[in-house]
Formats: structure tokens, sequence, C-alpha cells
């Protein structure tokens, strides 16, 4: 039975879909052919997620023998408490790669990710966040969000606090954290560190395109109608008896015709100075925490602070 023996673990909005797409191209690389299976993380169990272990595996079965290193990439892994123990009692001696961000920058993208899935109906950012107390309890959340925790940017954003305990459970040398600023900067360098992590050879690639860059929806009734269905999937496949592999597959092509004709590039508007100055106080002590974890300087995410502007 064939395995995964590395995970893409998060953090959300940090660049993981598109160092999974160029993994996916690497001849000794075999990437599940489902986005974000989750099947690891059932505290937080997004729509449609893989149910059942036998069919978690079968996504891995068509792994050629010079495919050595199998994977998958879930960004609910590294915020889920759960994720990661249970891959460890399961799969031990797995891998894990994290990409990381400036939190301010990533809790801003997240927003604009829920708004296109639907989980989020508040447009503007700074009411949605300061609407987390009340969502935490239950309320003011859209009926289309599966649960209130998926509303939570503090939480979500909170990367020292996730990394810290992502080391509690695993040892340093099975982990390999990426920062976004450097892949935007040397993209290739990133990725050979990743390859080398895997214990891989250099396939020569000189191409990295972004995946899963800020757009939205010129129409919005075709994707709340895939939506719904990824929300049922679980059920269809228990009443019709659907292969729940083959569904998955008819979903995502969907999904990727609809990406290709519907959505459209929308730069966002920059934070006001205040706000930001606001959201980088709030993380600040989470920053630190990452600098040592990491024996990095993250200064530059605390600038803000000091000069009052973005």
């Amino acid at each position: 039975m064939k395995t995964p023996n590395f995970f893409i673990i998060g953090a959300p909005k940090c660049g993981t879909t598109s160092m999974a797409a160029w993994l996916a191209e690497h001849s000794n690389v075999y990437m599940s052919p489902v986005k974000e299976p989750s099947f690891f993380c059932s505290d937080i169990s997004p729509p449609g997620c893989i149910q059942g272990r036998e069919t978690y595996l079968r996504l891995f079965q068509d792994a050629s023998p010079r495919e050595v290193r199998r994977g998958e990439a879930t960004t609910t892994y590294l915020f889920s408490r759960v994720a990661v123990p249970t891959i460890e009692r399961e799969l031990p001696g797995a891998r894990y790669i994290v990409l990381l961000r400036h939190p301010v920058e990533m809790a801003y993208s997240l927003h604009d990710q829920l708004l296109r899935d639907f989980y989020e109906n508040i447009h503007d950012f700074e009411q949605a966040w300061k609407l987390v107390p009340d969502r935490r309890s239950g309320r003011h959340i859209t009926p289309d969000c599966p649960a209130p925790i998926r509303l939570d940017y503090p939480a979500w954003c909170l990367l020292g606090k996730q990394l810290q305990r992502l080391y509690s459970v695993v040892s340093r040398e099975r982990v390999l954290v990426l920062l976004m600023d450097d892949v935007r900067e040397n993209p290739r360098r990133e990725y050979l560190k990743v390859l080398d992590f895997l214990g891989l050879l250099d396939d020569g690639r000189r191409d990295f395109p972004v995946h899963n860059a800020t757009r939205e929806w010129r129409w919005q009734a075709p994707v709340r109608m895939i939506h719904k269905v990824r929300g049922q999937a679980g059920r269809l496949r228990e009443a019709m008896g659907v292969n729940g592999l083959g569904l998955k597959w008819l979903v995502r092509s969907y999904e990727r015709l609809n990406e290709a004709v519907n959505a459209r590039d929308r730069p966002r508007p920059p934070l006001s100075a205040q706000f930001r100055k606001e959201l980088t106080v709030f993380f600040a002590e989470d920053v630190r925490l990452l600098e040592r974890l990491l024996k990095r300087d993250l200064s530059a995410w605390l600038e803000v602070t000091i000069h009052g502007d973005s």
C-alpha cells in the first residue's frame, strides 16, 4: 500500500498552492490529485474533505516506482490540533513543509479567500476582524460557513504559536519552514531547498508561476452551486453510492472550468495605516516567538509599530 511521506501543511494564503503545483511536475514527486484532502484535521472537517482511510490512501495508489516522494497539501493541518499528531501515529517519519508570511498580510488575504468561498459575508476586513469575538460565540455567521472557527482571523494567523506546537510533536529535522517573502524574492532558491529537504535532485525548473492569486468572481451563482455540492459530497457518496474520488474529480474539473472563465484579477486596496498598526501590535508577541523559533530577524514585520504607517 502506497502512503504519503511528506505534507505541505500550511499556512493558508502563504504560497502552498504554488509550491504544491511546482513539486507536482517533478519526475520523482507524486502529489495527491485532490488538493487539500483534509483527511487528518477532524477537528475542523472542511466541506468535501476525504472520509475514510481507504478512500484517502487511494489518492496515492497511482504513484509510479520512480515517484519516491508522495505528498499532499492541506493548509489546515498546521492550525489543526489533531492533524499532525494523527499523522505521526499513522505515518511515522513523514516530512512537513511549512510556508509562512507576515501575519497582517496573511489575515487580509485570508479574509479575501473566505469571501470568495462564501464563508465570509462582511466585505470590510476591519469590520470582520472586530466581529471575531461575537463569531466565536456563533453570532454573525453566514449560513454558508461550515464552522465559526473558519472566521477566527487572529487565531489562524498566530503562526509562531502554531509552529511552536508543531515542534513539540515533530523533530526539527523533519520540518522545513519557508517564508513567502523569500519565495517571492528568489523562488528557485527556495524550491531547491525543498528538493534538498526531500532528498531529490534538481530538475532544472526555472519557471515559477503563481497559483491561487487574489481574484474575484464575475458571476457568483455557479460558484455557490459548486460550494453547495462540495458541502454535500459526503452525504451524496453515502446515499447514492457515488465513488468518492470520482465525485471529487468531477467537482474539481468544474472548479477548474469556473476558474478559467469566471475569475478575474482584483487588487485589494491597502489597509489604513491606523488599522495596520493595530494589527501589527496585536501580532507583535507572536512574531517575536516566531523569530526565536526560526532564529531569524523579523523586525521588518514590526516596523509599522514604530513608524506608524504602512
